[in-house]
C-alpha cells in the first residue's frame, strides 16, 4: 500500500504535506488579508462567490468560525458545541459595525496563539478523522480562512492572490478524502462512473485524484483509470478554486461527460451548519 493510498484512511498523511508551522502562517496571512478586504470595503457589498452573502456576513462568519474552533482546540471539547453551548463559548459579534474588522483580528490571533501552543497529542471533536486533532484543526483552519481570503477579494474585485500548489494540494485531499469522505456527501450517483481531476502542474502521481460517486458517497482512488468517464485538468491552485467553488471551471479543461461535472457544481457544496442551542 503506497502512502497515496492511506490517505484514504489518513487524511493528513501526505507527499506534499505542509508543516503545522508552515499552515499557521498561511492562517494568519490569509486572516489578516481577509481583515484588510473588510476595511476597505462597504460591509453591505455582495460577495459574489456566497450568494446572498455581503461583506459583513462573510466577516461575521469568520470571526465566529475561528472563535468555535479555538473553544473547542482549548477546551479539549469532546464535542460539537454548536450543538449546545455556542453562544456561551463563541460569543457574539460586537454591537457596532465599526469594530467589526477588529473583531476578526482578535479571533484569528487568539486561533493562531493557541493552535501553535496545543499538545501534539491533543485529543478533542473534529469533523473527519486526522492523525491529530492538533493537525486537523490547523489544516481545517488554514484552509477555511484561505477560501474566504478568496471570497473577500472577489468582493473587491481582486485578481486571486497566488496559493501555494503544495497547499492547493492539500486542500483538493481534505475537500475529496475528509468532507467527502463523510457519510453526509451528497456527490452521488447509482451508475458506476469516474471523474478524473489531473493536475497538469505536479509531478506523475502527486496530482491524480480519481472521484467514483456512489449510491452511498464517493471513493476516491490514486491509482490509474485508463478510460475515465470526466477529466478536469489544469493548473492545482485553479483546481483547488474550482473544486471548492470559487471558480468556474471554465479556466479548466474538461473532457467526456459533462453530467459528471454538473453533479460536482449541484452537490459538492461544504455546508456550514447553523449553531442549535438547546
Amino acid at each position: 500500500m503506497t502512502l497515496r493510498t492511506c490517505v484514504i484512511h489518513d487524511t493528513s498523511a501526505k507527499l506534499l504535506r505542509m508543516n503545522i508551522g508552515d499552515q499557521i502562517n498561511v492562517l494568519r496571512t490569509e486572516g489578516e488579508r481577509i481583515a484588510v478586504a473588510g476595511g476597505e470595503l462597504a460591509l453591505t457589498a455582495a460577495v459574489p462567490t456566497c450568494p446572498g452573502w455581503i461583506v459583513k456576513d462573510l466577516l461575521t462568519h469568520i470571526g465566529t468560525v475561528h472563535r468555535w474552533a479555538r473553544a473547542i482546540v482549548a477546551g479539549a471539547l469532546d464535542h460539537d458545541p454548536r450543538k449546545h453551548e455556542f453562544q456561551r463559548v463563541v460569543g457574539a459579534p460586537p454591537p457596532h459595525d465599526e469594530l467589526l474588522v477588529d473583531w476578526v483580528r482578535v479571533g484569528l490571533s487568539r486561533l493562531a496563539s493557541t493552535l501553535e501552543e496545543a499538545p501534539e497529542d491533543l485529543h478533542c471533536w473534529q469533523t473527519f478523522p486526522a492523525e491529530s486533532s492538533r493537525r486537523f484543526w490547523v489544516r481545517r483552519q488554514a484552509h477555511e480562512t484561505t477560501i474566504h481570503r478568496v471570497d473577500a477579494e472577489q468582493a473587491r474585485g481582486d485578481e486571486i492572490s497566488p496559493i501555494n500548489p503544495a497547499f492547493a494540494t492539500d486542500g483538493i485531499d481534505e475537500l475529496l478524502l475528509g468532507f467527502h469522505g463523510r457519510p453526509s456527501s451528497r456527490v452521488r450517483a447509482l451508475h458506476p462512473s469516474v471523474l478524473h481531476i489531473h493536475a497538469t502542474d505536479l509531478a506523475p502521481g502527486r496530482g491524480d485524484w480519481y472521484v467514483h460517486p456512489t449510491d452511498t458517497g464517493p471513493l476516491v482512488t490514486f491509482s490509474e483509470v485508463e478510460s475515465p468517464h470526466c477529466t478536469i485538468e489544469g493548473p492545482v491552485e485553479l483546481l483547488y478554486l474550482a473544486l471548492w467553488n470559487r471558480l468556474p471551471f471554465d479556466d479548466l479543461l474538461v473532457h467526456g461527460d459533462q453530467a459528471l461535472l454538473q453533479l460536482w457544481r449541484n452537490y459538492s457544496a461544504v455546508r456550514w451548519v447553523d449553531p442549535v442551542d438547546v
